[in-house]
């Protein structure tokens, strides 16, 4: 389990600050001390660590004008890149940048990661100074909309978020919403007000519900993006309560965490499936959900559907 803190401790900055030189300046051959700018005491930081307080990954934001803001020092632990913790960081800093009301995002790309900015969103936008070491960059450029818009699939997202609120009444009695999807991670916030108990904390069945349907969405939209078709219902479902919760409801489920062949759908085969969810209040980790799923391949008929209207569409 790993969880995104604002590093304020002198640990926590001490350790923040090693990372980022021993991932970002000491390859270069810079000395210690290198590391850090002038905007550092006025910017927002993020760091990204595992149960056992290791740093995994780190990113700073700060204010250029009154409209644009800029992440710089984006690093992940290479034995981590692959498992979506940039792209967390990303959508995390891109919130904080919709609290400051500007209107885009900037950043400076080394060439090796261009591909992984242009998929959270950004866009080459010219040349930018050589990094400290003579690195070459480019600019890249992401404006932040007015309304909320998820990071990736958007349509999908909110295909989600259309079946709660139709075909599921009590995520809608819940207020429980599709907060954004990186790809990697899929987070689901709950209206704290709609789920309060006479002690002025959340329903443990409410936490309950907001699990198992986070776990349920992932698998929906891991079934889209493999384009496949199945039913998804839950089998089985445990949950360990650790505090109350008082303030923002959040779920977070993880594609690592997911165990289960879905390609076996293809074959008309039922699928198990796996995986944990881990429910926040704001930031502070407060229970833990284990959910085993079950996938039924679609039916002839609803195989039968879709040939048909192309059959009606060619006529």
């Amino acid at each position: 389990m790993y969880r995104i803190i604002t590093p304020q401790t002198e640990l926590e900055l001490n350790d923040y600050f090693a990372f980022r030189y021993r991932m970002l300046r000491q390859p270069l051959g810079m000395p210690p001390g290198s590391e850090k700018d002038e905007y550092d005491s006025l910017a927002e930081h993020r760091m990204i660590i595992d149960s056992n307080g290791v740093v995994l990954a780190v990113a700073r934001l700060h204010l250029n004008s009154s409209d644009e803001v800029q992440i710089r020092h984006t690093a992940v632990e290479p034995t981590q890149r692959g498992n979506g913790l940039g792209s967390l960081l990303m959508t995390t800093l891109e919130e904080a940048a919709k609290k400051m009301s500007v209107k885009r995002v900037t950043l400076f790309a080394r060439a090796d990661s261009i591909g992984f900015y242009e998929k959270c969103g950004y866009k080459i936008a010219g040349e930018a100074p050589k990094e400290v070491g003579g690195v070459e960059r480019c600019q890249m450029i992401k404006d932040i909309p007015d309304k909320p818009r998820f990071l990736r699939h958007p349509n999908w997202c909110q295909e989600l978020q259309d079946t709660w609120d139709t075909e599921i009444p009590v995520a809608h009695l819940m207020g429980i919403k599709v907060h954004q999807f990186t790809g990697y991670v899929l987070e689901t916030r709950a209206a704290l007000n709609a789920n309060l108990n006479l002690h002025g904390t959340m329903f443990a069945g409410s936490i309950y519900s907001l699990a198992t349907l986070s776990g349920w969405g992932l698998i929906f939209l891991m079934l889209k993006e493999k384009g496949l078709k199945g039913e998804i219902v839950l089998g089985d479902g445990n949950i360990h309560y650790h505090k109350p919760l008082t303030h923002v409801p959040r779920a977070l489920c993880h594609v690592s965490s997911v165990e289960g062949n879905l390609k076996a759908l293809e074959r008309g085969r039922k699928v198990r499936v796996k995986l944990k969810v881990n429910i926040l209040d704001e930031d502070k980790p407060v229970a833990e959900f284990f959910g085993v799923f079950v996938v039924l391949p679609p039916s002839k008929k609803d195989k039968a559907e879709p040939k048909a209207a192309e059959r009606k569409q060619q006529a």
